[in-house]
């Protein structure tokens, strides 16, 4: 990269990984804590303790031998998602959205067999997809139905909104649209739509896909530059409620809007990405920097809501 660009990028503050971690992950976030977030089993737990809303936990497969009664545990879900508890950037997460006889059908249309079914579990508790291949459980999840409003949005999977929290207050947001390209997973670095979000008002302010600026969802043609996400404030307030929940400085919050339930904590992870800052056009450092020089940060979730709105909404 030429050197004048590394100054551009100094200059619009954008956050680097080697300052993410030692300046930030480093100090903020005790690593005795990260296995509650490493593990969405414990986090799961951890949230039901503290009332945070999160997606029905349905079954619990921790061995080889429990794959014999799968057919049973899935026997009333038409729909469901399997996660490994130990996984990392959407690797291992298997979403059924309905059932035809014995075949399992997942949003593309692509259908599975039971056995298809028991491999992936199998390749779960094998450690296939688990933070550095350690031995793993599968968690059996209620399928999320997102909100309607974003059906044109967001193809062959569910939206989520990542949120950025430091010292308990939410300092940048994205909503992460799931497209054809990426098979139906909200990460960006398979073909997701990255959306950076107005702290005030959750407004769509910048969107990207494969790092390049967009306007239209490319499945559908629908506008980008309208958005408005529903259910905002309460969701912010959810993202600060998870700084309590893990004792962690510096966390990203992955959460989505449920139609019937509305906003749902998914999980949470110690060492977030930093996509968020191509997603919004504009870096991180600034906005860590003001929050870090303040000397009282509010207690209370709505009062570190309230703040992050007065600091970083696009009017501020």
């Amino acid at each position: 990269m030429p050197i004048t660009s590394v100054r551009a990028l100094r200059r619009s503050g954008i956050l680097g990984m080697n300052r993410r971690n030692i300046d930030y992950i480093a100090r903020y976030n005790e690593r005795s804590l990260y296995p509650l977030v490493d593990d969405k089993l414990r986090t799961k737990k951890l949230a039901e303790k503290h009332l945070l809303p999160t997606p029905r936990l349905q079954a619990v497969l921790d061995t080889q031998h429990a794959l014999k009664g799968l057919s049973e545990r899935v026997s009333g879900l038409s729909g469901f998602a399997v996660k490994p508890a130990k996984g990392a950037g959407g690797k291992g997460i298997l979403v059924i959205t309905d059932r035809e006889r014995e075949r399992f059908i997942k949003a593309s249309g692509a259908s599975l067999s039971l056995p298809d079914l028991a491999r992936h579990c199998s390749n779960i508790l094998a450690g296939l997809y688990s933070l550095s291949g350690v031995p793993d459980v599968a968690l059996i999840e209620d399928l999320i139905e997102p909100e309607p409003y974003f059906n044109k949005l967001s193809i062959e999977g569910v939206p989520d909104i990542r949120v950025i929290i430091f010292r308990g207050v939410p300092v940048m947001a994205m909503l992460r649209l799931a497209t054809h390209a990426s098979d139906g997973k909200a990460n960006l670095h398979q073909g997701a739509i990255g959306v950076g979000l107005d702290l005030t008002t959750g407004a769509g302010v910048h969107a990207v896909q494969f790092s390049r600026r967009i306007h239209t969802q490319p499945d559908t043609g629908a506008a980008l530059d309208h958005i408005l996400i529903p259910d905002w404030q309460q969701l912010l307030t959810l993202a600060a409620r998870c700084h309590e929940l893990t004792g962690l400085g510096y966390l990203g919050a992955d959460l989505v809007v449920d139609r019937n339930r509305g906003p749902l904590m998914l999980e949470l992870n110690a060492r977030p990405g930093l996509a968020i800052q191509v997603a919004n056009g504009c870096g991180l450092l600034p906005r860590l920097r003001r929050v870090e020089a303040i000397e009282d940060i509010p207690a209370e979730p709505e009062s570190r809501v309230a703040l992050a709105m007065e600091l970083f909404g696009s009017n501020s």
